[in-house]
């Protein structure tokens, strides 16, 4: 059963960056049509960061502001700016780099996607109003979002290649004791219901609850400290400036 503390981990994360050659560390491409009336160049594409010598391109953010419709801690659209994809995109680019380094899987079978997008489909938020268990209800929602099939699968294969990796990585070893769960429920738990006039369960009862809540906070304080270390030790230029700043000092004059 997949964790809300990983689901809202991997939320932060955009899909894959694509990578391009050197010379594409110019900000922007252009092309010249040929049967243009003037000679105005087309912008194909710019530049948005530079991850570790990974670039990442404006239209790789556009695609995760698409694609932030199938999480399932979904961001609102309001919230969902360029420059909070763009920093879902590093992050996740900080991530795929390590599990390359520690060799481990950037994907999981088709299969395995399909069968987990399924079960997206019948817990989706936003798949509310469509419908989305069946085919023709999924197929709509995808359209409505500007999102292929094969985008969604995609997605969904290196989503859960992740959790993977996060649950191996972070989960393993991981113990909570008796005396961690008694005192949340004594200094927590209790007397936050008290305070809300609810009724208080017995701690027998609710001990597996609490387990799992001091848990997942654990797996999440590290999981964040982890990610400010990957941002700390690599070299991450920002290029726009909306988008906010390096992590890095410029290089040889950069600015």
């Amino acid at each position: 059963m997949k964790t809300l503390a990983i689901l809202g981990f991997v939320a932060l994360l955009a899909p894959g960056a694509i990578a391009v050659p050197a010379l594409a560390a110019a900000q922007t491409a252009t092309q010249t049509s040929s049967n243009a009336t003037d000679s105005q160049p087309i912008v194909l594409d710019r530049v948005i960061a530079i991850v570790n010598g990974e670039v990442l391109l404006q239209s790789d953010v556009d695609q995760e502001r698409r694609l932030s419709a199938l999480n399932p801690l979904s961001v609102s659209a309001a919230k969902d700016t360029d420059a909070a994809a763009a920093h879902r995109l590093i992050r996740r680019t900080l991530v795929l780099e390590q599990m390359k380094q520690q060799g481990q899987p950037t994907t999981v079978s088709q299969a395995d996607a399909e069968k987990g997008l399924e079960q997206l489909r019948a817990t989706l938020h936003g798949c509310a109003p469509y419908s989305c268990t069946s085919q023709q209800g999924w197929d709509k929602f995808l359209k409505d979002h500007g999102i292929s099939q094969q985008e969604a699968i995609e997605r969904w294969s290196q989503r859960l290649a992740i959790e993977n990796f996060i649950n191996l990585r972070f989960r393993t070893g991981i113990r909570i004791t008796s005396a961690e769960i008694s005192t949340y429920y004594n200094d927590t738990l209790v007397p936050t219901l008290q305070a809300n006039q609810v009724p208080v369960p017995p701690l027998k009862q609710i001990a597996p609850r609490i387990e799992q809540l001091l848990l997942e906070q654990h797996v999440n304080s590290m999981i964040s400290q982890w990610l400010q270390s990957l941002r700390a030790e690599g070299s991450v230029q920002i290029l726009v400036p909306a988008y906010g700043k390096s992590t890095n000092p410029p290089v040889d004059g950069d600015e």
